[in-house]
């Protein structure tokens, strides 16, 4: 297990910021941490780093309570930029090697190695003043891979950055992953979390409020289902053939009377008689489209509000 959290607990004077928090993540996992602003996301990675000691609970990291020896096997990429300007990228890098032990030609080795893996090789020598938002934010990441972290923790890696710096650093987290290193990320973007984690974990107000694949959260918690129908006009026929259909909860159509709107529930398969008694009603369907439940609307379903908020 890389990560075994039991009953996390820490308060802040009356504040209670992580109020029995119980979370693992195993090895080979990318775990998405999300939560509102103020959901005590930030004291619990602090915890983990060792930054914040916990009033409750326990937190073991590969098996052992957290040491210095632990903390050699963590990587970290705040959500600030954490670089020098008075030093070019290389040396950059390679300051932070040597925080991890790394001298030598095992250092300079180390340095390549993190900024090719970056595609920051070639730019090596220039000042990081002359870097773009998103090669400062890979810049971040080649700090704090540089001795090859088994556990990496990032908080909003690409948070200010144009979409191809961001694909590029979500690219970059599936290729770590794929050799073995195991993420904890945090992000604002549920298009993010949905396309790199293997697990999510939601916390509000302090609590582990659900905790899963990114499928089985929306399964568990959105209990509706929405299908679009395109017509021909529909002539005021639509929702009166559909509303008495088992399983429907509501309907309606477009001012331009072609498009159909059904909110189901979810554990009821009425597609086909809506479909038939649609057909026999003397409606032309054009096409169906079944809206897949998305997790930022599991989320605002769990917590009332948006990820923003």
């Amino acid at each position: 297990m890389v990560l075994k959290v039991e009953s996390m607990v820490k308060s802040f004077n009356k504040l209670v910021a992580v109020n029995g928090v119980s979370l693992k993540v195993k090895e080979g996992d990318i775990l998405g941490l999300l939560g509102p602003n103020g959901a005590g996301k930030s004291t619990f990675i602090n915890a983990i780093l060792g930054l914040t000691k916990v009033d409750e609970g326990t937190i073991e990291i590969f098996g052992n309570k957290i040491s210095r020896a632990a903390k050699k096997k963590i990587g970290f990429v705040p959500q600030e930029i954490a670089i020098c300007y008075e030093l070019n990228a290389y040396d950059n890098v390679a300051f932070f090697g040597k925080l991890f032990g790394l001298r030598g030609a095992a250092l300079k080795e180390a340095v390549k190695k993190s900024m090719e893996f970056t595609g920051l090789w070639d730019r090596r020598k220039e000042n990081p003043k002359k870097y773009s938002g998103g090669m400062q934010r890979r810049l971040n990441i080649a700090c704090a891979i540089v001795h090859e972290p088994e556990l990496l923790i990032m908080d909003e890696p690409t948070v200010g950055v144009d979409p191809q710096s961001r694909n590029n650093i979500l690219e970059t987290i599936k290729k770590l992953n794929e050799n073995g290193t195991t993420v904890i990320y945090t992000s604002h973007y549920m298009e993010e979390i949905e396309e790199i984690c293997t697990k999510v974990a939601i916390i509000d107000l302090g609590k582990l409020i659900a905790e899963g694949t990114s499928e089985s959260i929306k399964n568990s918690i959105l209990t509706e289902r929405l299908t679009k129908f395109e017509v021909e006009d529909d002539n005021g026929k639509c929702e009166s053939i559909i509303k008495d259909i088992e399983g429907v909860i509501s309907c309606s159509v477009n001012e331009n009377g072609n498009t159909l709107l059904v909110k189901s529930k979810k554990n009821i398969d009425n597609l086909p008689i809506m479909i038939e008694r649609l057909v026999k009603g003397g409606v032309k369907i054009i096409s169906v489209n079944i809206e897949q439940p998305t997790l930022e609307a599991a989320f605002l379903s769990l917590t009332g509000k948006t990820l923003r908020d």
